[in-house]
Formats: structure tokens, C-alpha cells, sequence
């Protein structure tokens, strides 16, 4: 049985608005009545309402005064102000305390009726229709996911899963959530079939159509700009699922136009080694390390292994003739952040902005590593808030700002997602193998070929080999691989975190959006 409504009216013409009181009590709300401020003050430090009608024009304490005081007592109620007065000063001051709604009299029942299901039941009304909503499109997004066959029926199908992922999160309609849940995670299936029957074609059969990848994004979505004369300033967040850039697209799109929302096709493996120096150089990695074997590192070489995309763009450049000058920058912490805004009117000087922000792979690692951020992020929806949160106190959030005062493109994009893991697989490797749960590369492998997308030639999909009989292994779905060595404590360490490297629609489904000042 639902609970019972409260309401609270306070009106010093009480007595001739019974009628209004019975209508509401017949319709099944508890409502209490008071003749003044005062009074009404003294029973909300005795008693919690959902809903309170509050009159404007009343003697002694006027209605706005009773406003800021029960505000204090109960902030977060809502307060339906009514007056006779349609006074621009008295409505402004009104909204401006943060009111619910406000109605001028004389008011009908039918607009008293409105007014409670708008500020009570809206969460609850929304919540039905969204779980309805989403209930009549479940078979047809179903079809979308066993009928797909390109990358664009792909894009198509991630996009309603996202859209529908977060219209669902806030309701109380825990039955639709986990049924979503279960077909994203057969959504993933298929999308990991895909990409096996798929991925070494792109790279092996002339004339097939393939996605736009990683090494694709300055020649295709950056240098076409520059040539026409505009500035561009590019921005990489490192480790940018879709969901994510939902999730602050209101902001952004509040101070900016965008003018294209479009998602590519991250490299395998989904890792910054890989698939961020093949952005920065216009190379798959296995030209990177045979042009740049002084730049390119393996996964058991010691040293960074993302310290020379600035090099690796110049080259860039220099192969396609661009003489652009441009600006690089790495952010890793809150200082550098902070400088870069700082610094912001020297970004005029430069027709090309390159700006890396590390904070949502940071975060991704020490949810892994840190307790706290496991607990404070310990669903998906609270690990999209933790991202949103980080962002709207973000100094990236000020330069969004100053940037759009100037008349400048921005490229907004990632290098590779991330997934969330909770299914251990068991793969052996000798000493000098990959370390990555998502993915392995090594020449001692031993491993189930049925619950990993293998690549036992990688020269046929532009990878590198450490030496001559080296292959790779990709992890599919939510799996994450573990060795045997201790495999219990890590099969448990590591299960519900995201991580990347393999194949799922997070990982390699991820956004590039073009926004105009």
C-alpha cells in the first residue's frame, strides 16, 4: 500500500478555501491547515510534509518570510506559492527562493490536482513511462542487435543501449535496469562475434568498408579543417566511454554548438600504448615500431610508453606536408590543469591545440587500486557520476568556457573506453608475457582459443611482434584474463572493475564530437 501524501496548507482565508481541502482529501491526500506563518512554522519543526501551499499576501508574516524561514527548516521540501498578485518583483523574488510552482488566484482544483502530481509524482510518473517506454522497444532492439552487419548497425545499436541506460538509471524500476543489464551483456556477445569474424578483414581485403580507426582521426576529422582556414583545438580525455560524454553533452552543449556527434573505432588492442600513439602518429603500430623503433616500446620494455606522441605528430606532419603550428600539452593533475587555464589567451597563437586530460583513466586504475574509489564507485551509474562530478569542478570545465569566447573548432574525443569485468579466464604465460587483463601478447601463451579472440599472425593486423612467434590474445565481454599464480586473490581483486585492452562495445565504441563556438 502506497504511503499516504502530506500536505500543508498555510492561507489566513483558510476557511474559505475548505472546498479545495476536501477535493484533496476525497483524492486521497492527508492535508493539515495553518492561518498564518507562524503557526505553520511551529508545526514543520514538529512534523515533515511532502508538499506545501503557501499564501503570499498574508498579515504579520508575509508569505516570502515564511518562504526563507521554512526553507531553513525544510530545504528540500517543495513550496507551492500562491497570490493574488501577478507583480514581475513578487514572482522573481518568489522563484528566486527556489519555490516548486507558483499560482496566481482564484486557483481551481484542477490546477491544484496538476500542481501536486508535478512536484510529487513527476519522479514516479517519469519512472512508469521510461520502463513502459523502453518495455515496447526491448524486441526491436533486440532485432537490431542479431540483424546487425557493419559497424554503423553497431554504432546503432550502442547509441539506443547508452540512451536507454540512462533515462533508466534514475527510476526506481529495478526489474527494466536488470533487464537491460542482461541485454547489453548479449548485445556484447554479438558485438564480440562481429568483431571476430571481422577485424582482420578491414585490414586484409581490399575494397572492404571499414570504420574509421584510430590512426584515421587527424587525416579524416582534424587536418580537413586546418586546410580550410579554421582553428582547431583538440581535445583527447583519456580512457572517454559514450556514456560518459552523454552524461556532460547538456553542459557542454550549453556554451557550445555541436555540430557532429559521431563514434569510431578504437584499434586493438584498446590500450593508450596502441591506440593513442597510432592517433598521434597516423600509423598503426606496427609502422610505428618499424619506422620509430627508438619510440616504440613492448610491453615488458621499462620506460613510459605514451612520453612521445608529441614527436610522433610532428612526424605526422611531416610525411602529409602540413606546416601547422601547434601546441602540446599533457594534463595529469590539478596544477597543470590549473596553468593551462591560466595560460589560455597563448592558445591564440597556435592555428593547432593539442590538450590531453588523463583524469578518467586515472580514476578508471584507482578504482581498481584505492578502496574508497571502489566503494564510492562501485555500479556503473556511480562511476558516470563520479566522472561528472569531477568534471563540473574540473578546470577543463573553465577552459570549455574561455574557449567558447574565441572563434575556434574543438575535436573532442578518447583513444579507447573501458569495460566493466567480472568473469575470470585462465591463461598461461611465460615471464616476459603482457601483464593486461583484457589482452596478452607473449610467444608462450596457453589459453582456451574458445574464450578469447586470438591473433596468432599479427603482421596481418598491423601489431608488432616482441619476437619472431609472438601473438595476441583479446579478451571478449566482461572476461578478464588472470594467471594461475596466485589466481583465486586476483580472480577477486580484480572482478567488477573496468578495465581495457579487449573487445566490447565500450571499449572500442567510442566518441568523437565536433563542437563550434
Amino acid at each position: 500500500m502506497e504511503r499516504e501524501i502530506k500536505i500543508l496548507w498555510v492561507d489566513d482565508e483558510m476557511d474559505l478555501l475548505k472546498p479545495y481541502v476536501l477535493f484533496l482529501r476525497e483524492k486521497g491526500f492527508s492535508v493539515d491547515t495553518c492561518h498564518n506563518g507562524e503557526d505553520a512554522l511551529s508545526r514543520l519543526q514538529e512534523e515533515d510534509f511532502d508538499l506545501i501551499f503557501l499564501d503570499e499576501n498574508m498579515p504579520g508574516l508575509s508569505g516570502l518570510d515564511t518562504l526563507s524561514r521554512l526553507k531553513l527548516i525544510h530545504p528540500h521540501t517543495p513550496v507551492v506559492m500562491i497570490s493574488k498578485s501577478e507583480e514581475e518583483n513578487i514572482m522573481d523574488e518568489a522563484i528566486g527562493s527556489k519555490i516548486a510552482d507558483y499560482l496566481i488566484k482564484p486557483v481551481n482544483p484542477k490546477q491544484i490536482l496538476l500542481s501536486i502530481k508535478k512536484n510529487i509524482d513527476t519522479k514516479r510518473l517519469i519512472s512508469q513511462k521510461a520502463s513502459s517506454n523502453y518495455q515496447s522497444q526491448f524486441n526491436d532492439i533486440t532485432g537490431l542487435i542479431y540483424g546487425a552487419q557493419s559497424f554503423e548497425d553497431w554504432i546503432n545499436v550502442h547509441k539506443k543501449l547508452v540512451f536507454w541506460e540512462l533515462e533508466l538509471e534514475s527510476t526506481s524500476q529495478s526489474a527494466m535496469n536488470e533487464i537491460l543489464t542482461m541485454q547489453k551483456t548479449e548485445a556484447n556477445k554479438e558485438f564480440s562475434r562481429f568483431i571476430k569474424q571481422n577485424y582482420l578483414k578491414w585490414f586484409t581485403q581490399e575494397g572492404l568498408t571499414k570504420p574509421m580507426l584510430s590512426p584515421d582521426i587527424f587525416p579524416s576529422k582534424v587536418f580537413p579543417v586546418l586546410d580550410s582556414g579554421e582553428k582547431v583545438f583538440f581535445l583527447l580525455i583519456d580512457n572517454l566511454r559514450f556514456d560518459q560524454w552523454k552524461i556532460i553533452e547538456k553542459d557542454i552543449s550549453e556554451i557550445f554548438k555541436i555540430e557532429k556527434e559521431e563514434i569510431y573505432c578504437s584499434i586493438l588492442p584498446t590500450i593508450t600504448q596502441y591506440s593513442r600513439n597510432s592517433i598521434f602518429a597516423g600509423l598503426m603500430p606496427l609502422e610505428i615500431h618499424d619506422l620509430f623503433p627508438d619510440i616504440w616500446l613492448f610491453d615488458e620494455d621499462e620506460g613510459g610508453k605514451n612520453m612521445r606522441e608529441k614527436d610522433l605528430f610532428s612526424s605526422q606532419l611531416e610525411r602529409l606536408r602540413k606546416k601547422y603550428r601547434f601546441r602540446y600539452e599533457k594534463i595529469n593533475n590539478i596544477r597543470t590543469g590549473k596553468k593551462l587555464v591560466e595560460t589560455a589567451q597563448d592558445l591564440k597563437d597556435f592555428e593547432l591545440n593539442i590538450v590531453i586530460y588523463n583524469f578518467v583513466d586515472l580514476l578508471s586504475h584507482a578504482r581498481t587500486d584505492i578502496e574508497m574509489i571502489r566503494e564510492l564507485a562501485n555500479t556503473e551509474s556511480a562511476y558516470r557520476s563520479l566522472f561528472a562530478s569531477w568534471f563540473h569542478h574540473s578546470h577543463l570545465l573553465d577552459l570549455f568556457r574561455i574557449l567558447a569566447k574565441e572563434n575556434v573548432k574543438i575535436i573532442l574525443t578518447t583513444d579507447h573506453g573501458s569495460v566493466k569485468v567480472n568473469n575470470a579466464v585462465k591463461v598461461i604465460g611465460d615471464s616476459r608475457s603482457s601483464t593486461n587483463l583484457r589482452y596478452k601478447s607473449g610467444r608462450n601463451l596457453n589459453y582456451d582459443p574458445k574464450e578469447v579472440f586470438e591473433i596468432t599472425n599479427p603482421e596481418e593486423v598491423h601489431l608488432p611482434k616482441a619476437n619472431i612467434t609472438s601473438r595476441y590474445i583479446f579478451a571478449t565481454e566482461s572476461d578478464y584474463m588472470v594467471y594461475p599464480k596466485n589466481y583465486n586473490y586476483f580472480v577477486n581483486y580484480f572482478k567488477n572493475t573496468f578495465q581495457h585492452g579487449g573487445i566490447s562495445m565500450e571499449e572500442m565504441m567510442i566518441p568523437l564530437i565536433t563542437l563550434k563556438s
